[in-house]
């Protein structure tokens, strides 16, 4: 988690909500993005979306089942859908998303599929936390 913190600390836009996912595979980081709703003008650049989209091109394959995705704040259902749909092993998150979380906090997309998908919440929450909360409360 600590490597999708410092990338997102390096790489997020002043407007754009502060989420960053990576993509991992035996260890080795092989994709990752921040949020780029804004900037790209489309609603489906959200970064879990991009680093997978990123590590398949890498891979040549859509599969990813041998691939964890860390991301700093748990998904929403269109990434999580995404996550399950790419196969991805397992996803670890920060910030519990109590609006619109959709790996347990709100819904669990994986209890209306076949999914496998191991999923673990709450890493770095509380670093994960006050990104979220500073860029808030800037907006303020």
């Amino acid at each position: 988690m600590q490597r999708a913190i410092d990338y997102l600390k390096k790489n997020t836009k002043f407007s754009e909500i502060p989420v960053a996912a990576i993509v991992v595979k035996n260890g080795n980081v092989i994709s990752a993005s921040c949020n780029q709703k804004e900037s790209q003008n489309d609603i489906s650049a959200h970064a879990e979306i991009l680093a997978i989209k990123e590590a398949a091109k890498k891979l040549n394959r859509w599969r990813l089942d041998d691939c964890e995705l860390y991301v700093t704040l748990e998904p929403c259902p269109m990434c999580a859908w995404a996550i399950m749909q790419a196969r991805l092993k397992a996803v670890y998150f920060g910030s519990y998303d109590l609006k619109y979380g959709a790996l347990g906090s709100v819904i669990d997309l994986r209890k209306i599929s076949d999914s496998k998908l191991k999923v673990y919440g709450g890493i770095m929450e509380k670093e994960c936390d006050e990104i979220l909360k500073d860029f808030f409360a800037g907006l303020r």
